[in-house]
């Protein structure tokens, strides 16, 4: 596959970044973000200074960590980080997807602080909800995902998609960031799509595994107190058992401004061990897509692992099971931040109420399942 095939996917070049630059300031939504985000004083400076970035490392540093480092400290109590030292190259990075923008870009801003080229993230099509949010995502490495179309045109885009991620990696250019799934994690339950390892090993001619191995995967685990837009995922889950769901016209967008503004609570990212020994010991016996399963099996295990439980995942467990087991864990203000959320998600469903209530609190104690049914809890 040709090079010049990848000008539908991939992140905008030096060049086409500096062009950018002009519209992302004078677009509408510039203003109201900057202003959210920044003093006067500190939006006029770093306007001043973005309108002469050359490179998208620039761009990054100048504009993308100030803006993420601003809204985990407006909206969240803290943000740690853990795993550096589990980077030693280029890494297929596979994220437990909890906000459309947020999870790629704080793992972004925590390798920014420490001297470590962000990675190019993977988002879909239907992110692209305006030349705004074009401009700043190809501006920040971002590699789009078309999902739509015939079976002939999902295998070429796959194909496509596939051979550019397997180009970074394999030269060394940059790691990449891919969501575990295709959506976002709704239930609390973080599962690796094997569809999305299948993915990743179409464009080349190697062996099954010789392919995952050559990606160099790393597990990437964030972890939320307050669960990002929690109201309008537990909305989606429930009318998602009703019917077919459909979402309104503005959804998309409106689920990234909710994660960027919402409370956050804490907030902890982990990058997890290298799983290339425990791939090497897999039988090469087994057919493909059991061998698929396996690693999936890893890469889901490695996540959970990993996920830093908070007071919230734990009272919601203790309510859930009716117990007291984990009593030391919350305090009676984790009780009512939850409560508020929860009548919250109540009110913009409009459904059965006590299944809403059941559905939210799932979503806050499953992690906590997930740790138990693999003993490490």
């Amino acid at each position: 596959m040709q090079e010049d095939n990848f000008d539908l996917i991939r992140p905008y070049t030096a060049e086409e970044m500096r062009a950018a630059v002009p519209r992302i300031i004078s677009d509408p939504a510039y203003n109201p973000m900057m202003d959210f985000l920044f003093t006067k004083e500190k939006k006029e400076e770093i306007t001043r200074e973005v309108q002469k970035v050359e490179t998208i490392a620039d761009f990054q540093r100048v504009f993308t960590l100030p803006s993420v480092t601003a809204v985990m400290k407006k909206t969240a109590d803290g943000c740690t980080f853990s795993g550096l030292e589990n980077i030693s190259k280029t890494h297929m990075l596979l994220g437990n997807h909890r906000d459309i923008a947020l999870d790629s870009s704080i793992l972004g801003m925590h390798l920014i602080n420490n001297g470590i080229i962000p990675p190019a993230m993977n988002w879909g099509s239907n992110l692209e909800v305006s030349q705004f949010i074009v401009d700043l995502g190809k501006s920040n490495q971002m590699i789009t995902v078309f999902r739509d179309g015939s079976p002939k045109e999902i295998l070429r885009n796959s194909q496509r998609l596939s051979a550019y991620i397997n180009q970074l990696i394999s030269k060394g250019e940059r790691s990449v960031w891919i969501a575990q799934s295709k959506g976002r994690t709704k239930d609390g339950l973080d599962k690796m799509d094997p569809s999305i390892l299948k993915m990743l090993i179409l464009s080349g001619d190697k062996n099954v595994k010789q392919a995952i191995l050559d990606l160099n995967l790393l597990a990437v685990t964030i972890s939320y107190e307050l669960e990002p837009c929690g109201g309008m995922k537990v909305r989606e889950v429930f009318l998602s058992q009703q019917t077919k769901y459909v979402k309104d016209e503005n959804e998309d967008f409106n689920s990234i401004l909710g994660g960027i503004i919402m409370p956050k609570g804490n907030v902890h990212l982990a990058i997890g061990k290298p799983i290339n020994d425990a791939i090497e010991k897999l039988s090469d016996d087994i057919p493909n897509n059991d061998f698929i399963q396996q690693v999936a099996a890893l890469i889901d295990k490695e996540t959970q692992r990993n996920y830093k439980l908070w007071p919230t995942n734990y009272w919601a467990f203790d309510f859930l099971e009716n117990t007291n087991r984990f009593e030391k864990e919350y305090t009676d203000s984790t009780k009512q931040q939850l409560e508020e959320r929860c009548l919250s998600a109540i009110e913009i469903t409009k459904g059965d109420d006590e299944k809403v209530k059941q559905l939210f609190y799932q979503m806050y104690a499953n992690p906590v399942y997930s740790k138990i049914s693999n003993g490490f809890l």
